[in-house]
């Protein structure tokens, strides 16, 4: 693992999710999901923030609906946070024709107590523009 000063360039220095070959898309997209995850896991929320496009649109797993942009987002994990000790540890990556990426994530949340709220997987959509996370999915 990096540096936590390593894994904030990546964010800061972010290129196009545009490739000559598949390959080298894939790895790309799947180098940016990695370290969000990993920052999301460790609540570095500035370096996950810096994954995402100024104008993110970004799927509410608790309530439903959408937030948008960068305070949306931080919003609504700041009140995730809150309320649960929260991970999502990524299973595996798939680039669609479409290039959104689709990840098969495990997802556990505890209460406060240590109570267990959910340990499921689920699959995460993301639609990547010029090399930040331009929309995230959910789905079930």
């Amino acid at each position: 693992m990096a540096k936590r000063g390593d894994q904030c360039r990546l964010c800061r220095s972010a290129k196009p999710v545009v490739a000559e070959s598949k390959g080298a898309l894939v790895s790309q997209a799947e180098q940016l999901l990695k370290h969000l995850y990993d920052r999301f896991n460790a609540r570095d929320m500035d370096a996950v923030l810096a994954t995402m496009h100024p104008d993110v649109v970004w799927a509410n797993g608790l309530e439903g609906g959408y937030v948008h942009g960068h305070n949306g987002v931080r919003e609504y994990w700041t009140k995730q946070w809150a309320a649960m000790d929260s991970r999502a540890d990524p299973l595996g990556f798939s680039i669609k024709v479409d290039r959104s990426a689709e990840v098969l994530v495990h997802l556990t949340a505890r209460d406060h107590e240590g109570k267990v709220l959910f340990d499921t997987n689920a699959i995460h959509v993301f639609r990547l523009h010029n090399g930040l996370i331009s929309r995230f999915d959910i789905l079930q």
